[in-house]
């Protein structure tokens, strides 16, 4: 009976991580995300947080991608920096080929310090060298966003 049940575990895990993710092409939505309303930039987001809290979309382009799985993403702000994009619970996860599309996001974005620990996580999901992940020094406060869904807008 073990022996069984350790099978068919066995095969639903080969199965559950045989699921190719879907390519990014115009359209695809990963998650869940409400016909477009009012999208703002990256840029915008302080402005309109209220109780440190924002909760919307945001319109903007892809520029890193979590390699790991899949599970984050950076979006170009104006000044040329990134923003943290992160699928709410891991609920989905997004491919490699979503860096350079223009996509809307919808969830909620809060400012949050990031340690220096998580920094060089995310540095090393991303497929950064091990010298850029050494120049990682310090905590960091800026806006996250927490994504209920993404869409693929070219």
């Amino acid at each position: 009976m073990k022996r069984t049940l350790l099978t068919v575990f066995t095969l639903f895990t080969l199965a559950a991580n045989a699921q190719e993710k879907i390519s990014a092409a115009k359209g695809v939505v990963y998650g869940t995300v409400s016909p477009e309303n009012k999208p703002v930039t990256p840029d915008e987001i302080k402005t309109k947080l209220v109780k440190n809290e924002f909760n919307g979309q945001i319109k903007a382009k892809v520029t890193d991608v979590c390699k790991a799985e899949g599970c984050w993403i950076k979006v170009q702000k104006a000044d040329g920096t990134s923003m943290m994009v992160r699928a709410k619970d891991h609920k989905f996860l997004m491919p490699e080929n979503i860096v350079g599309k223009t996509v809307l996001i919808e969830g909620s974005a809060t400012v949050k310090e990031t340690s220096e620990e998580m920094r060089r996580h995310y540095a090393e999901d991303a497929g950064k060298s091990k010298e850029e992940i050494a120049k990682i020094k310090g905590p960091e406060k800026d806006v996250q966003f927490a994504a209920k869904g993404v869409k693929v807008l070219d």
